[in-house]
């Protein structure tokens, strides 16, 4: 046990390489995240149905959102394990947050990519990463198993 105890730092340190090299390949470095941050916050106050929300919800703690969504995005991208927080929990209870922004959302996120990712692969790891969260906190904060139960399915 010791030796496995011993090991894991040098595991993380190189998954962490890992995930470096592999951003570096695909032309993202922590500018790009920044730049994805501000660019795509930026847009979403704008948007006629995701602003409000988003707005209602943040408004006069703008700038220590983006930085944690920087802190976020950055952790996922590097794997740095730098970002604590509790998207889940953070999401519970947002007034007019409803299932069906998540695919604006998405798109607005995908409309960013297409305008400013450095590469193809880029747009491609971090889109897919997005559909993965956004179906993540959809189930977490929409699904209901009863839905699910056979014995209230039309035959």
């Amino acid at each position: 046990m010791d030796n496995e105890i011993q090991g894991r730092p040098a595991h993380v340190a190189a998954i962490r390489e890992r995930a470096e090299a592999e951003m570096r390949d695909m032309g993202v470095d922590a500018a790009f995240i920044d730049r994805l941050v501000e660019t795509f916050y930026g847009r979403v106050l704008t948007h006629p149905d995701l602003g409000p929300v988003f707005d209602a919800r943040l408004s006069g703690r703008w700038p220590e959102h983006m930085a944690k969504m920087k802190s976020f995005w950055s952790a996922v991208a590097f794997r740095s394990g730098a970002y604590g927080g509790k998207p889940v929990q953070a999401h519970t209870g947002v007034q007019n947050l409803t299932h069906d922004l998540f695919p604006k959302w998405l798109s607005l996120f995908a409309a960013t990519l297409d305008d400013i990712a450095p590469t193809p692969e880029a747009k491609a790891w971090f889109m897919a990463t997005a559909e993965r969260i956004a179906k993540s906190l959809t189930l977490s904060l929409f699904y209901n198993p009863a839905l699910d139960d056979p014995a209230r399915k039309p035959t």
